[in-house]
């Protein structure tokens, strides 16, 4: 098993959800998150006032796949989603995941997914 974690744009988060579904990927988690990398940040005028942005709004989503065709399909489908073109559309990790269990039923490992 694995566990993808997705760093994607916000605006981009329903479209990747589509790409997901249609790929047979049926649950994730999705959390609003801040960061930065190479952006580092950026202007903004307030009132007048320019302030600096360190932290820039994204979503993280998060994903626990069985086997790896899911893992690679996942992979494709939310570089494609995801993907403008322009610095700062996210980043992709991947994981290996021990153990797995379902509160509800007590089952585990991939019977759990």
């Amino acid at each position: 098993m694995k566990k993808i974690e997705a760093v994607i744009k916000p605006f981009k988060l329903e479209e990747v959800k589509e790409a997901l579904v249609e790929a047979g990927i049926e649950g994730m988690t999705v959390t609003e998150v801040k960061g930065y990398g190479r952006q580092q940040g950026h202007s903004e005028l307030y009132r007048g006032a320019e302030y600096v942005v360190d932290f820039i709004p994204k979503v993280k989503i998060e994903i626990v796949v069985s086997n790896d065709e899911y893992l690679n399909t996942a992979i494709n489908a939310i570089k494609e989603a995801a993907r403008t073109g322009k610095i700062g559309d996210g980043k992709i990790f991947v994981s290996p995941v021990e153990h797995t269990v379902r509160i509800r039923t007590g089952e585990e490992d991939e019977e759990a997914l």
